[in-house]
């Protein structure tokens, strides 16, 4: 079983993920080391990624993910997949790959972004994360709310998981 735990930046994708892998006790992945360098200085610099900065971060993260499948591992990715198109294109038609949508409000990720130390990711991407946002609807994925603690949020995405998990 594949899991990627997305959302905007801020929207605690990577802190989710490891509490997720550690408790399945599996792998994780964050979807920022498969970025170019290209494309981490331009997030740096505070410009947005258009859709042919992703696709070869996406086909990356892709292929990893199909390994993971391929040899029956189970893990967990940190992943914005911020569009319809993006989400398809690492899901591959897989039954097996979950997604799960971290929600939360504008300010409460402004907020948190304010916090963050030595990340390439200019908070200023944040309205334009924000605006990319396809967000999925309860078919595609499991949405959680970010507004409780973490170890809170970590027991509603254990609890909304696939039993199998």
């Amino acid at each position: 079983m594949i899991i990627i735990v997305m959302g905007v930046s801020g929207s605690g994708k990577t802190s989710v993920g490891q509490m997720v892998a550690r408790r399945l006790g599996c792998g994780f992945a964050d979807a920022d080391a498969f970025h170019s360098a290209a494309n981490k200085a331009k997030m740096a610099a505070g410009t947005p990624l258009t859709d042919d900065d992703r696709w070869p971060w996406l086909d990356a993260m892709r292929a990893a993910i199909a390994e993971n499948i391929a040899n029956g591992e189970t893990h967990v990715y940190a992943c914005s997949a911020l569009k319809q198109i993006y989400r398809d294109r690492l899901r591959n038609g897989d039954k097996d790959v979950y997604f799960v949508y971290l929600s939360g409000s504008f300010a409460l990720l402004e907020q948190r972004l304010a916090k963050r130390a030595n990340h390439f990711f200019d908070p200023a991407l944040l309205k334009s994360q924000v605006d990319t946002l396809e967000v999925p609807d309860g078919a595609e994925a499991i949405t959680i709310d970010i507004t409780p603690p973490l170890d809170e949020i970590v027991d509603k995405v254990m609890a909304a998981l696939p039993k199998q998990a």
